[in-house]
Formats: structure tokens, C-alpha cells, sequence
């Protein structure tokens, strides 16, 4: 992706339909439910061996082990789209983009917990733009830091829209959590599936492809 491009996506202003995005991410998870599902109770189940037993640890999964994890979603939502065929080992593929992923999961995070601590405002303000740091990082081949600033400009010409589509994923997986691991279970990939189709709607003429 050369910067160029990068700079044009940037300064479109993007727009979505929250309703849509939501529908399509509902029909990509029907094609691998089992798949979909498995993967997102492994990551719950693993969360909740360092919660239950080694909770001093606990920090080690939030800050190394979720970004990668959690990027298997992107890549079996890029999978899907592209219409190739998925298999189980490929949500693990996160792991094949370790430092960046992590970098960019890493700084992010503190960033916002930052701004959470200190107004409020610009925690949450960053939380939403870098929805799509993850994606960039994988998909554009970009650094850390480029990935997050590439994220936070992209959403930053239509905020209040990304800001709404976030709340929106944050009250189903809310909804989710009620009925506990099976919920999430389905929210979760749900959540990542449909960043993932905003995003390659955002970058649309481009070959999202690993």
C-alpha cells in the first residue's frame, strides 16, 4: 500500500450503514458457525484459566496474547470475503504478524487507558479511532505507530459515525455476556467480522489479501 493511497482513503470521508454491516458480518458468520464460535469460546476459555488460576498473570494475556488472538478474526473474516476456503489453524494466523500486532495492540491500549484516566474524553476518543489499527498493520503492511495514525485519521472525518458503530458492537457483546460464554460466543466474532467489512468497504480498490 503505497502512501499515496493511504493519504486518499484518509481524506474521504467515509460513511457505512451500521444495520447493513451488522447483516452481512450476521451472514459471514452462518457460512463457519462452528469455526466462528469455537475460536471465540478458546479465546474466552483462555482468558478465564488466567482469571481462575494464575490472575497475577493475567496482564501477560491482556497485553501479548489478545491482539494476536483476537486478529484471527480479521484474518478468517478476510478469508471468507475472498471467498477461499477457511480452516480452523487459519484463525491462529494472527500469530504469523506477532510484533507488529502486538505493538500496535500494546500502545493502543496505554493510550487509552491514559486518556480514560485523565479526562475521560480523549480515552474514548482514541478507543474508537483505532478500530482499525490491527487491520492496518496486517493488511497494509504498516508499522505500529503508522497503523495507529493511519486508524485514527481515517475514523477521525466521521467520528461520531465510528463512534456509533462501536457502541452499537459494545451493547451486543453486552447483550452477549447476559447468557454468559455461549453469547459471546457469537457476539464476538460478530464484533470483529463487521470491523472487518467496514474496513475493506472503507479501502475498497484495494486487495485486502494476506
Amino acid at each position: 500500500m503505497n502512501k499515496e493511497k493511504l493519504n486518499l482513503l484518509i481524506e474521504q470521508k467515509q460513511d457505512f450503514k451500521i444495520g447493513e454491516t451488522l447483516k452481512i458480518s450476521w451472514e459471514m458468520f452462518k457460512q463457519y458457525p462452528g469455526f466462528s464460535m469455537g475460536y471465540a469460546l478458546f479465546i474466552l476459555s483462555v482468558q478465564f484459566l488466567f482469571v481462575l488460576y494464575i490472575p497475577d498473570f493475567l496482564l501477560v494475556f491482556t497485553l501479548f496474547l489478545a491482539g494476536p488472538l483476537l486478529a484471527g478474526f480479521f484474518l478468517a473474516a478476510n478469508k471468507i470475503s475472498q471467498e477461499e476456503t477457511l480452516e480452523y489453524p487459519d484463525f491462529f494466523k494472527g500469530f504469523q504478524y506477532y510484533i507488529p500486532l502486538v505493538l500496535v495492540w500494546l500502545v493502543s491500549q496505554v493510550l487509552v487507558a491514559i486518556g480514560l484516566f485523565a479526562l475521560v474524553l480523549p480515552g474514548i476518543y482514541l478507543m474508537v479511532s483505532y478500530m482499525f489499527a490491527m487491520l492496518a498493520a496486517i493488511f497494509f503492511g504498516l508499522d505500529f505507530w503508522s497503523s495507529l495514525e493511519f486508524s485514527r485519521k481515517l475514523v477521525h472525518r466521521n467520528w461520531l459515525k465510528f463512534f456509533m458503530f462501536g457502541l452499537s458492537l459494545a451493547l451486543l457483546n453486552l447483550a452477549g455476556a447476559l447468557v454468559f460464554l455461549v453469547g459471546l460466543a457469537i457476539t464476538l466474532p460478530l464484533t470483529y467480522y463487521a470491523i472487518y467489512i467496514v474496513f475493506e468497504k472503507i479501502s475498497k480498490g484495494v486487495v485486502l489479501k494476506e
